[in-house]
């Protein structure tokens, strides 16, 4: 009998498999009947030990994997199911989490989600209520027997029993937005994270690079490798950036090509680079793999395993094979020119060039912050005996307008009430960011752009952080957890709220509560 996922994950002396499916839009189509076939099968087959499922991927819309992963239980297999804290708010992600904890699915992996693209009718409303880190603490609070407060008692529910993982990137061009992948992985680990996934990415070195980089942290995580078959028609589509976060480079696409002028088209090839990936991911240190692509079978999943285990044995051989960087691309650690892999010295990172321009703005917001924005600054007493006076009285509409215009003119303000600029050197995660992160970048941006607005836009971390690397600060973005927007302040003023200690920042600031003026 193949172990459970969990048992499988945290077994040191296995490795673990899990096969990624996509159900597709609609409730009967093929699609849907082909994931239940091929899970049957690899239920049958005992080399799998989860079989992973999609949450619209690519922001398209799809089934909901829960009511799958259900059947998928039924056919002798675990579904570890795909969580992304896109499309519902906080209250639909709690509620979700109830449905699954009853339906008895407990692996989730936990992951920002893609950017809606398409819906009925048109382009979806996008909703990032939550980031990957809260609904990690969510779970986490789950697990521990979720309290919450109701008329003044405390309801404490039942523990659930989620084993909840995260992803992340080690497949980033520029230093911005590579160091800032490892500071929101801190943060997913802080928060409760069980095991750790890769993004799609084909450079040996990179996958080196994470496995150094846990180490470095002292972390006993389980870490398991993103195996992609890659046909070429997707891997153009990843070389153009078309699919979020998945790094093809010019190198890898023109070996594609010509292993697709071979009779099979490259299917043989690509299978086989799957095989030498498994091999050299279990060489490396890896505790498993999650193996993925369009249109493979159960069939070439064994294959992969057994065809890896067979080369794993001198996977060091493979690692050539892997050269695939990013022309010009960051590296966290020196190369170790013997290995092709990497030392375990970090680069320099002083005198690197910045990935984005800093504006004057900043300089202006730093004046303004060590003027009225911090505990004991000079105009702080006076900021704070305003805010009492306006709080709840006539002044309040005036003193509201006034700060909302200042900060629509220089921070395209959302008036959420609840701030979190000073969070990320001054760059509004609200309006600046598409999916609203409050604890570190998405996966889905390339080479220092926004993955919504590619070419246009800077990513608002990458922007953030050459900010505060300008005057030797980055580290501020690789600290407190920040939670999620109050709505009970949403169209408030976040200076009365500020001062008077009602938003997010008053614990960590020691700034003394104020409770608000009866009108």
């Amino acid at each position: 009998m193949v172990a459970s996922f969990r048992e499988a994950v945290l077994d040191k002396k296995v490795f673990c498999v899990t096969w990624e499916l996509v159900p597709g839009r609609g409730a009967r189509e093929k699609s849907v009947e082909d994931v239940l076939t091929e899970s049957e099968k690899a239920a049958k087959g005992k080399k799998v030990h989860a079989i992973t499922l999609t949450d619209n991927p690519g922001g398209n819309p799809a089934m909901l994997a829960d009511r799958l992963a259900s059947e998928i239980l039924e056919r002798g297999i675990e579904p570890l199911v795909h969580f992304t804290c896109k499309d519902r708010n906080r209250n639909q992600i709690e509620s979700q989490l109830y449905a699954l904890d009853r339906a008895g699915i407990h692996n989730l992996l936990v992951m920002t989600g893609d950017y809606p693209v398409s819906g009925f009718s048109g382009r979806a409303k996008p909703v990032f209520d939550l980031d990957p880190i809260h609904v990690m603490q969510l779970i986490s609070e789950m697990n521990e027997g979720l309290e919450y407060s109701v008329r003044k008692n405390t309801v404490k529910h039942q523990p659930s029993n989620f084993f909840a993982g995260v992803v992340v990137s080690p497949f980033k061009a520029t230093e911005a937005e590579q160091v800032q992948q490892y500071f929101k992985l801190k943060k997913k680990v802080k928060a409760g994270a069980k095991f750790i996934v890769t993004q799609v990415g084909f450079d040996a070195r990179k996958f080196h690079e994470l496995l150094q980089y846990i180490k470095q942290q002292g972390w006993d995580i389980p870490v398991i490798g993103n195996i992609y078959v890659l046909p070429l028609g997707t891997a153009k589509l990843m070389n153009k950036n078309k699919i979020p976060g998945c790094v093809v480079p010019d190198k890898l696409l023109e070996q594609l090509e010509k292993e697709a002028q071979a009779p099979d088209k490259g299917r043989g090839a690509r299978i086989d680079r799957a095989a030498k990936m498994y091999a050299f991911m279990k060489g490396m240190g890896y505790d498993g793999v999650h193996i993925g692509g369009h249109g493979i079978s159960y069939e070439d999943v064994e294959y992969i395993i057994e065809k890896g285990e067979e080369l794993s044995k001198n996977w060091q051989e493979l690692i050539p094979e892997f050269d695939f960087p990013i022309p010009g691309g960051f590296y966290y650690y020196e190369k170790d020119s013997e290995t092709g892999l990497n030392s375990s010295e970090p680069t320099e990172l002083k005198n690197r060039p910045l990935d984005a321009k800093v504006e004057a703005i900043y300089p202006m917001s730093i004046l303004t912050h060590k003027l009225m924005l911090e505990p004991g600054a000079p105009l702080w007493p006076l900021m704070v005996a305003i805010s009492k006076r306006a709080d709840g009285g006539r002044l309040e509409r005036p003193f509201h307008a006034l700060e909302h215009i200042t900060k629509v003119c220089l921070y395209d303000c959302q008036d959420c009430g609840d701030c979190a600029l000073m969070d990320l050197a001054y760059v509004c995660p609200m309006s600046q960011c598409p999916k609203h992160q409050r604890n570190g970048p998405c996966g889905g941006s390339y080479d220092g752009w926004c993955e919504v607005y590619p070419g246009k836009k800077k990513c608002a971390y990458v922007r953030a952080y050459a900010r505060l690397k300008h005057y030797g600060k980055e580290k501020e973005l690789d600290s407190e957890i920040i939670p999620p927007p109050n709505f009970d302040l949403y169209k408030t003023s976040s200076w009365i709220n500020y001062y008077l200690g009602r938003d997010h920042s008053a614990e960590r600031m020691g700034i003394k509560r104020v409770e608000k003026k009866e009108k």
